[in-house]
C-alpha cells in the first residue's frame, strides 16, 4: 500500500499518539512536523490554515483533512487497521477497551488542562473548582493503577489503541504541568513496559527526536525551563 496519509505533528503535543498508532499498525505515512510558537508555545499559523479546528493532530488522506485525536484514531483503525489494536464487542474486556479509549480525551485531559490553567492564574489548590478537578484526575489514576495491577495493559492482556490513546497525559503532558506518579507504582511499571515497544520508540524518535520520553515517576523539568 503506497503512502498517501500525512500526519501533521506539533512537537511536544498529543499528536504523538497518532504517530505511535500508525507505527504499531505498520501504516506508511508522511510526517509533517510543526514547532510551537514562542513565547506562549501555541500552534503555528500553518496548523490553523490546515483545518478550522486549529490544533494538532491533523491528518490528510487524499482529499480528506481530519482533526481531533479520537476521530483520527477511529478513522485510521477503521480504514487501515485490519482489525488490529481493537477488541470486538464479543471480547470479555471490550468494556474496558472502550472506557480507556475514551477516558483520556473525555475526562482526564480536560481536567489536567483545567488544573494547569488554574495554576498559571494563581488559583489556590484549596479552591472548590481546583479540588474537584484534582479529584477527577486522582480517581482516574487510582482506577488505572488498579487495572494495571491485574493486567499488563489497560484493556487486559492485549495491547490496544486504548494504550496508544492514554499514555500522553502520563508522559509528555507533564512537561507542561509537572506532577509525580510515585503514588501509582503499577502505572510507572506500565510506562517502563510500554516504553520498550519498538513502535513507541520509533514514533517518539521521529516526532520529538530531541526529547527523552518521560517514563518515570519523577516530575519532569517544565518545558519553559528547558534549554
Amino acid at each position: 500500500m503506497s503512502s498517501r496519509l500525512t500526519i501533521h505533528h506539533l512537537r511536544r503535543s498529543q499528536s504523538e499518539r497518532v504517530l505511535w498508532l500508525c507505527e504499531e499498525l505498520g501504516i506508511p505515512y508522511q510526517l509533517e512536523t510543526h514547532l510551537r510558537r514562542p513565547p506562549n508555545l501555541v500552534a503555528p499559523d500553518e496548523i490553523r490554515k490546515l483545518h478550522w479546528a486549529g490544533n494538532a493532530p491533523i491528518i490528510q488522506d487524499g482529499d480528506i483533512c481530519l482533526a481531533e485525536t479520537g476521530a483520527i484514531f477511529e478513522y485510521i483503525l477503521a480504514k487501515y487497521g485490519n482489525g488490529q489494536l481493537v477488541l470486538p464487542p464479543t471480547h470479555p474486556n471490550y468494556a474496558d477497551y472502550v472506557f480507556w479509549l475514551h477516558r483520556e480525551n473525555g475526562t482526564t485531559m480536560p481536567s489536567l488542562i483545567s488544573l494547569m490553567f488554574m495554576q498559571l492564574n494563581g488559583i489556590s489548590k484549596e479552591n472548590h473548582g481546583y479540588v474537584n478537578m484534582q479529584r477527577r484526575v486522582d480517581a482516574t489514576y487510582e482506577a488505572m493503577d488498579r487495572q494495571l495491577s491485574k493486567f499488563p495493559y489497560l484493556a487486559g492482556e492485549e495491547f490496544t489503541a486504548a494504550d496508544c490513546m492514554s499514555l500522553f497525559s502520563l508522559t509528555t503532558f507533564r512537561v507542561f504541568a509537572p506532577f509525580s506518579l510515585e503514588k501509582y507504582p503499577n502505572i510507572v511499571a506500565y510506562l517502563q513496559r510500554v516504553g520498550q515497544r519498538d513502535a513507541y520508540k520509533r514514533a517518539m524518535g521521529k516526532g520529538d527526536p530531541d526529547m527523552e520520553p518521560i517514563l518515570s515517576a519523577d516530575p519532569p523539568k517544565p518545558l519553559w525551563e528547558s534549554s
